[in-house]
């Protein structure tokens, strides 16, 4: 999923028009994905191997069948034969979960939702330090952060916006976005959001005789 040329252009027409009134600036970031995780891929893999472990103690009967099958001659399996087969197993699970997990999709399904949330939220944090934070004379710029995959948003402000607007105001401005995107309407989510941050704003910081616009309306897509 990734927003059309008509989607950029009509968020950024919402971001311009959301900053008329005020004196804040809003800059839209819209990322594929906030992270690869592919640290939850070889988690995944490690999980497997225990897996394996788990499995023999609770069932061993296949390590009896192999046996059978490679040494059919010998009466039971030798300590060496349970420690190689065991060993060989878990190699096996790695490897497949591993390479399993190296597909995207599925990887992202393994990932759980407080990793995604934290993962998001820092790649946020990030990109609003480096495209708004302390680039407005009266600190007052807001980044608006959607990464795809993840179907999460967050909204980062810098100091003096976030002195006054609760925390739980942006979860309320996001709830839409988060609607709109499980939807596939992305744009229309974006353009909702942006209009009531700049609802928000303008309460708080007018725009005032001598404003200027110090930041970019236009969509950055990563």
């Amino acid at each position: 999923m990734r927003l059309s040329q008509q989607d950029h252009a009509r968020i950024s027409a919402a971001v311009t028009q959301a900053e008329r009134d005020t004196a804040g600036e809003i800059v839209v970031i819209v990322a594929p994905r906030s992270d690869a995780y592919h640290d939850v891929g070889l988690h995944m893999a490690v999980l497997a191997m225990l897996a394996v472990v788990l499995a023999t103690a609770w069932g061993p009967g296949w390590i009896g069948w192999l046996h059978g099958l490679i040494e059919p001659w010998s009466t039971a399996p030798s300590t060496t034969f349970l420690l190689v087969a065991l060993a060989w197993a878990q190699a096996a699970a790695f490897l497949i979960v591993r390479v399993a997990c190296a597909w995207m999709p599925l990887r992202m399904v393994l990932t759980p939702r407080g990793t995604k949330a934290r993962r998001v939220r820092r790649q946020a944090t990030t990109l609003f330090r480096a495209s708004a934070e302390h680039r407005t004379r009266a600190a007052t710029g807001v980044l608006l952060y959607l990464s795809l995959a993840e179907h999460r948003a967050e909204i980062v402000a810098d100091a003096a916006i976030h002195d006054r607007v609760a925390p739980e105001v942006w979860g309320d401005v996001l709830a839409p976005l988060l609607v709109a995107l499980r939807a596939g309407t992305p744009g229309d989510g974006m353009i909702a959001a942006v209009g009531a941050i700049g609802t928000i704003l303008t309460d708080h910081f007018p725009k005032g005789a001598h404003d200027v616009n110090e930041l970019s309306d236009r969509v950055i897509e990563l």
